[in-house]
């Protein structure tokens, strides 16, 4: 078992891995840029160390830095949450040369992995749905009209590499297709340094459906269920819950089956998540592997009582699954809210500033995964995310009942929040009934 592990990120996963590291009686190092000093969250680390300016280029993304901080630390292991260098192999595989453990995938998976175009390949392999569309990288212009022209429009044009919807444009026709294939290679060369782009048949109206997997150095893979995040925006989830609802049982077992199969295909190891599109007729299609812990992680902990980032500390070290596909259940419902610090009302700008007052909701049932507390100040440098609130009942229309209390009882004063709009989509029948879709925020707000 490690001794010490470096958490290479900040705010609230910083935490959640701080928190986690204590109980497995592991000291913790955590690293700052100068935006951050102070925050209290750091007091709770065994050391902590600043890593530069507080630009994440100057601070969180320099691998130099983090390596740098982790030998000062005398660490065993490197947890790099989510976001900033989570998915890059590079850093995973510099890690490891340094002798430092890299908590998550294996660098040769999570680059094949981390591609979509290869993913979709491993996918296809282990013989899992995929969204008809190109084989490869889109070449040129002509290529791009002759793929669509089989698969029919509207399509999808998707970068290769990197997240979040940047790099996507939907194409109707030709001419859009060939405006658009130029737009998103040219966001995607920006926003990942690689510009690859290859097409899908664009499914309308889908759900967004996640497995959740975890698998050992040992050979064992299993999944945890389900997630349903369909209430999202520009492709930023707002609300995700466990288990999906409206998916028929049969359904249910094919998508995590699948699941398990790729991982196994692709010789993954420790936690990740497969992505799935859900159509109307309850095809699913595989969409991307996101080979690290995500935001909505508390979830699958809820409902099934795994606590899922000591799991992804103990697979690193070697360890064997304490359980098996047998041992996982999935008990009641759970639902999480991000809330940030942005204004609905003026297209999600963002909103930095003091917290100057903060209640947070309790009772059974309920968690508040964040790091912020009255006096922070929300930092332009970063994600917006003031924290997440997690509602876990025996039954969805319970979780419900129980994120609209908690509304009621939230309050977050200095800076605009997400608040406001959560109370309208908690409470809008399509929600309630289930039947809401990747697009439904953007049609209905």
């Amino acid at each position: 078992m490690f001794q010490r592990i470096l958490i290479a990120n900040r705010g609230e996963i910083a935490l959640r891995i701080i928190r986690a590291c204590r109980e497995l009686g592991i000291e913790s190092v955590a690293v700052f840029s100068e935006a951050d000093r102070g925050s209290h969250y750091l007091e709770l680390a065994d050391e902590a160390w600043c890593i530069g300016p507080a630009p994440a280029s100057e601070s969180y993304l320099l691998i130099n830095n983090l390596i740098s901080a982790a030998e000062i630390g005398n660490v065993q292991a490197v947890h790099p949450g989510y976001g900033f260098l989570s998915e890059n192999a590079h850093f995973a595989r510099i890690c490891r040369e340094c002798n430092i453990e890299f908590i998550g995938p294996p660098h040769d998976a999570m680059a094949r992995l981390g591609d979509k175009v290869s993913a979709r390949q491993i996918a296809r392999s282990a013989n899992v749905p995929c969204v008809p569309g190109s084989d490869g990288l889109i070449s040129d212009v002509q290529e791009a009209v002759r793929v669509a022209s089989e698969i029919g429009y509207p399509v999808l044009i998707k970068a290769t590499a990197g997240g979040g919807g940047k790099g996507m444009r939907v194409a109707g026709n030709e001419v859009s297709l060939r405006a658009g294939l130029q737009a998103a290679s040219a966001e995607a060369e920006k926003a990942f340094s690689n510009a690859g782009v290859y097409l899908e048949k664009f499914v309308e109206r889908p759900r967004h459906v996640e497995v959740q997997i975890l698998a050992d150095s040992h050979g064992n893979v299993v999944h945890l269920w389900e997630r349903d995040c369909s209430m999202q925006r520009k492709h930023q989830k707002l609300i995700e819950e466990s288990p999906a609802p409206n998916l028929p049982g049969h359904i249910r077992e094919k998508i995590c089956d699948a699941a398990v199969r790729l991982i196994k295909h692709a010789d993954y190891q420790n936690a990740g998540t497969v992505e799935f599109i859900v159509d109307k007729d309850h095809n699913f299609y595989f969409i991307e592997v996101n080979a690290r812990i995500q935001v909505e992680h508390p979830v699958t902990e809820m409902v099934t009582g795994v606590d899922l980032i000591q799991q992804q500390i103990l697979i690193a070290a070697g360890e064997k699954l304490p359980f098996t596909q047998a041992d996982v259940p999935c008990l009641g419902s759970a639902i999480e809210l991000r809330i940030n610090a942005e204004d609905p009302d003026n297209e999600f700008r963002g909103s930095p500033g003091g917290i100057s007052k903060l209640r947070v909701p309790g009772g059974p049932g309920i968690r508040f995964d964040s790091h912020v507390h009255e006096g922070y100040t929300i930092s332009p440098f970063y994600d917006s995310m003031i924290g997440k609130l997690i509602v876990h009942k025996p039954s969805r229309d319970e979780s419900i009942a129980g994120m609209k209390r908690c509304l009621r009882e939230f309050v977050v004063d200095g800076v605009k929040t997400t608040l406001p709009l959560a109370a309208k989509m908690f409470n809008h029948s399509a929600f309630v009934d289930g039947t809401v879709d990747t697009t439904f925020v953007e049609r209905t707000w």
